[in-house]
């Protein structure tokens, strides 16, 4: 690999190879990454101007070398690997090549093709699974995917794994490669096995920020009725749009500068006077009598619409918050203010 080549982030060295192998096979892999990577790749190829013939080579050979290594490492493992690479690249090369193999492999997640694949897909092949077997999946996916197959679920079965979810912690991979083939033989493809901690109050919480209010509503309700304190655990570590009024003027006056009146106006529309009073004394009378028109003039609108508007506006306070730029209170210590 060229010296110049070392500087280069695994991203943008994926970036130079779907560059060089053009369009038509760059499309076929891309649309098998997940989506967070397909983000990073397609912003470092719109960000490349130029590439240099030799850099482009010494990319493709590394690719070229680290699938030669993967497919060494499946026949005879890691000694035979070894040997292998070393004959041809020499020893030094040989352990370059095995470590990012190594690596690689390392960070791999299970249920990888399940996380590309379609939520409403994946919602038709575990429904009718076991409550926990649907937890351990959703632990795996993409929180707005997550989000979405549990917005899905029947209302019944909503709080069940919900309470599943927070209560799992360290899995058994036998247990994983278990479920695993049950996916494989459903979605026909491979699905490879991996340990790590998940599931847990956080991994809950990641999932409900993303549902609809009514699914939010009916999981939370349904957690309290099966295990009071986890359910108020969960509060804790989330924010409703109705929690605006637990926030000071400076960082309800900060948040507004960043809503659309038009979306504030829906998020305002059938709320307690008292979230009401909060957002209207934190504009200039102007502004607080104009959007009271706005309120009136929308007429009946559908809840939907509402709470639509209400969850962009709790992202932009999730976002605010996850800045530092205003502090969410969620009491206990982290209630203290100095």
């Amino acid at each position: 690999m060229a010296k110049s080549n070392d500087k280069l982030t695994g991203v943008q060295k994926a970036a130079i190879l779907f560059i060089t192998l053009g369009p038509d096979a760059s499309s076929k892999i891309i649309k098998k990454l997940p989506e967070t990577d397909i983000q990073k790749i397609t912003y470092e190829i719109a960000n490349i101007t130029a590439v240099k013939s030799e850099q482009r080579k010494d990319i493709l050979n590394e690719f070229i070398e680290i699938n030669k290594a993967r497919d060494y490492l499946k026949e005879g493992g890691i000694e035979y690997a070894r040997d292998v690479l070393s004959k041809a690249l020499g020893p030094q090369r040989a352990m370059e090549i095995l470590e990012k193999v190594t690596e690689a492999t390392q960070q791999y997640r299970p249920f990888a093709i399940a996380r590309k694949a379609d939520a409403h897909q994946l919602l038709n092949v575990i429904c009718n699974e076991h409550p926990q077997t649907i937890a351990l999946i959703l632990c795996y996916m993409q929180p707005e995917k997550a989000g979405q197959i549990m917005s899905a679920l029947p209302e019944e079965l909503q709080s069940e794994v919900a309470f599943r979810i927070a209560n799992l912690s360290n899995i058994s991979p036998m247990v994983i490669k278990e479920i695993e083939k049950v996916l494989d033989s459903k979605l026909s493809m491979v699905v490879r096995a991996d340990t790590t901690i998940i599931g847990g109050i956080q991994t809950l919480v990641d999932i409900l920020n993303r549902v609809d209010r009514t699914t939010e509503k009916n999981i939370t309700e349904g957690l309290e009725r099966e295990d009071e304190e986890l359910a108020e655990k969960i509060r804790q570590s989330m924010f409703v749009f109705e929690d605006i009024i637990s926030l000071d003027d400076i960082s309800i006056q900060r948040v507004l500068r960043e809503v659309e009146t038009k979306d504030l106006a829906l998020a305002l529309k059938g709320v307690s006077e008292e979230v009401a009073t909060a957002i209207f004394r934190n504009q200039s009378k102007r502004a607080a009598a104009s959007l009271k028109e706005d309120i009136e003039f929308l007429g009946p609108v559908r809840l939907m619409d509402v709470e639509k508007s209400q969850q962009k506006i709790v992202g932009v306070i999730r976002r605010l918050d996850e800045t530092g730029e205003i502090v969410i209170s969620r009491g206990g210590e982290d209630a203290i203010i100095v």
